[in-house]
């Protein structure tokens, strides 16, 4: 019997004992390829284990990579915010130094009103990092000292004897240099 002569009902039939098989089947009644082949012998099943346990590896392998990539640019985008913070704070401290300035000067011009805000000022700044300069009776340094003046004395050393303006560091860092006068040699 041909397809085209099967009526309706006995059609539906034999869709009913195709599902009903233990196997499913192509449109032609036939069993899928998978089925048809023979089953995969044992050396085959190792070379197909192999090559995914390769794989796997492999891909192990880009993920423990792609972590430790994603952890250094972490710690360095962490690491350059802290710079970028840290060299804001350190731009406005050094704008804020001609205001210390000028209260030192107020202070030795005997304004002595100005004393509160300037220790108010350099308490909020020497808790955040910034420091003064230690220069009156130190040996002289060229990195934390510029010498305006130099005085022969009678010793054999450098030593600051006069401090004109004061310098600051922030954190490691000098910010402004001490303006200093310079006795020895």
């Amino acid at each position: 019997m041909k397809d085209e002569e099967i009526n309706q009902p006995e059609q539906e039939a034999l869709e009913l004992e195709v599902e009903d098989e233990s196997f499913p089947l192509n449109s032609d009644g036939a069993p899928p390829e998978a089925l048809e082949d023979a089953p995969l012998s044992v050396e085959d099943l190792v070379e197909t284990l192999e090559t995914v346990a390769i794989e796997r590896d492999d891909f192990r392998d880009s993920l423990q990579r792609l972590q430790a990539e994603f952890e250094n640019f972490r710690r360095r985008s962490s690491k350059e915010a802290e710079q970028r913070i840290s060299h804001g704070i350190s731009r406005l401290v050094e704008a804020l130094l001609p205001v210390l300035d000028a209260c030192d000067a107020a202070t030795a011009q005997g304004l002595d009103e100005i004393t509160p805000i300037r220790n108010a000022l350099e308490t909020v700044l020497a808790n955040n990092g910034l420091t003064r300069i230690e220069a009156l009776g130190v040996p002289f340094d060229p990195t934390q000292h510029e010498a305006m003046s130099l005085e022969s004395g009678g010793g054999d050393e450098q030593v600051v004897v006069e401090e004109l303006r004061a310098g600051y560091r922030w954190g490691q860092s000098i910010l402004r240099p001490a303006m200093v006068k310079v006795s020895g040699q």
